[in-house]
């Protein structure tokens, strides 16, 4: 799994015109799912975010976890992020995982997220194109793949 977490103030993501996932302070993560992602990576995403210490504290260093402010969480499904631009000039989504598999990956990474974190877990609509606003605070932008590890 590829995801992109962006430290907000606010978020949300809307389709055909509606708002459909709305957060406060908190993180926006976009989620790319590929055909190796386990439920294996789901824990250890899950895991690694609700922990990830990209928030302020009292003398302005990130030192702060979801966890410790209190913060949201909106979860976008986002296939995009594994294109492969080697070639030409059109990207190439070939590693990114199809329907049959994103989506039970996808839901089940949402579920994890849920029972782990008691704040609000806020979503956008697999396969929808959506249209996303978010005030991205810091700037704050984290690329995190299961497949780097180590």
């Amino acid at each position: 799994m590829r995801i992109v977490i962006q430290r907000v103030s606010q978020a949300k993501v809307e389709v055909s015109g509606e708002v459909i996932g709305q957060i406060g302070e908190g993180m926006m993560i976009l989620v790319g799912i590929e055909n190796a992602d386990t439920q294996a990576d789901i824990d250890w995403l899950v895991h690694k975010i609700k922990n990830l210490r990209i928030f302020n504290d009292e003398q302005d260093v990130m030192n702060k976890s979801l966890l410790d402010i209190n913060g949201e969480v909106l979860i976008i499904s986002q296939f995009t992020l594994h294109a492969k631009t080697k070639k030409g000039h059109r990207p190439s989504y070939i590693h990114a995982a199809k329907p049959d598999i994103a989506i039970p990956l996808y839901e089940a990474f949402i579920a994890k997220f849920r029972e782990n974190f008691e704040q609000k877990v806020a979503t956008g609509r697999f396969g929808a194109t959506m249209k996303v606003s978010l005030v991205n605070e810091g700037p704050v932008t984290i690329l995190i793949d299961t497949k780097n590890k180590e």
